[in-house]
């Protein structure tokens, strides 16, 4: 996989964007890169690259579909589980964001042209609910979204 480019990938909840480069991310989604990207991983090794999950919420982490987190040291990561994963698996973990303009609605065309690599399966391309996110601290956990 080639650092700068940016696949164009069904998650299991939306149409994506992900890509080793955040600056190139924030380039094609229009927003400011002072806004960090979720991380897509594939296992529980690659979490711990990120930052150490507290130990209440180990378990949750570990079963989570659909879902991300925010680590109290600030990093963000999604656990993938989905035919995507497979992609994950074999680059490692990858900067993810929805494939749509920071603050607009999905439009293929738009995200065909600014991917430089289109990864579809037999769903194809569909936008469903984003997942939820909660940021995790040492005892307590909060909803993001």
């Amino acid at each position: 996989m080639h650092k700068e480019r940016v696949y164009l990938v069904q998650t299991d909840t939306t149409v994506g964007w992900v890509s080793r480069s955040d600056k190139r991310l924030a380039r094609i989604k229009s927003r400011p890169l002072s806004q960090p990207f979720l991380t897509a991983v594939a296992d529980l090794r690659s979490v711990a690259l990120l930052g150490r999950v507290p130990g209440p919420f180990r378990a949750l982490v570990r079963r989570a579909d659909r879902t991300s987190f925010v680590l109290p040291n600030g990093a963000s990561f999604r656990l993938v589980k989905g035919p995507h994963a497979k992609l994950i698996e074999e680059t490692g973990p990858l900067y993810t964001t929805s494939a749509n303009l920071h603050g607009k609605a999905f439009d293929e065309q738009i995200a065909r042209e600014r991917a430089d690599v289109w990864v579809e399966d037999a769903r194809g391309y569909r936008e469903a609910a984003p997942s939820a996110i909660w940021r995790l601290g040492r005892k307590k956990m909060r909803r993001l979204r």
